[in-house]
């Protein structure tokens, strides 16, 4: 039987690093982890139609840093930031009541390619399914979208009852190759529902974007990642 892994966790701290930075032991851990969580899965779906990529949360003392990398920033800020300052009061009210709102820094960044993101990707594919376009043409655009990118290799899974069927499914589309057991291959990984009349819908995609190679400096001490 196979053991399935995400390709993000088994890279950590050897391709890829922690999307949360801070210290916590007992209680303070378990406390930040939930609200890390909670305040990540109302992010993805508050701004669902803006394209989020990721987002990074940092905590040092009495003060908490909320990194959100966005395709569309202008969607999140508003006119004049006052949809960034509606965000950050909504992420105190729900989440963060133990800080003060001055406390709390929310950094909006534009991510400049979205088409090697599989998280902006997928969910353009869920909206897109829910939509009632047809699954294999929004399979077949989202490859040709990221290999125009520049990608070496794509993988993308879509599961439920794919156009209304009775039954449910599951269909795969692949180009190029992604190597899931090669550490140091840089993989994208994501994984969304598209909420359709017909039931729920899994998306999972993978990009291959290549391979990154760790070297050390002369003179200096520290590890750079070199892709090739």
């Amino acid at each position: 039987m196979g053991h399935k892994v995400n390709p993000k966790v088994i890279r950590l701290n050897i391709t890829r690093t922690w999307p949360s930075k801070w210290f916590g032991v007992g209680k303070v851990m378990i406390k930040n982890l939930e609200q890390d969580v909670r305040i990540r899965k109302f992010l993805f779906a508050e701004l669902r139609e803006a394209g989020l990529d990721r987002v990074e949360i940092e905590r040092s003392g009495h003060k908490v840093s909320i990194g959100v990398f966005t395709a569309k920033p202008g969607i999140i800020i508003g006119r004049g930031g006052s949809g960034a300052g509606d965000l950050k009061k909504k992420l105190h009210d729900k989440f963060l009541k133990n800080f003060r709102l001055a406390d709390i820094n929310l950094n909006i960044t534009e991510f400049d390619r979205p088409n090697l993101s599989s998280m902006i990707i997928a969910q353009a594919m869920a909206i897109d399914i829910e939509k009632r376009m047809p699954f294999r043409r929004v399979m077949k655009q989202a490859i040709n979208k990221v290999e125009r990118a520049g990608a070496l290799g794509v993988k993308v899974v879509v599961s439920g009852r794919l156009n209304g069927s009775e039954i449910a499914r599951t269909e795969m589309l692949t180009s190029g190759k992604v190597p899931l057991h090669t550490l140091r291959a840089d993989i994208d990984f994501a994984k969304t529902t598209a909420r359709t009349t017909y039931g729920a819908i899994g998306i999972k995609f993978w990009i291959y974007k290549g391979d990154i190679f760790k070297k050390e400096e002369a003179g200096k001490g520290e590890i750079v990642g070199e892709k090739k």
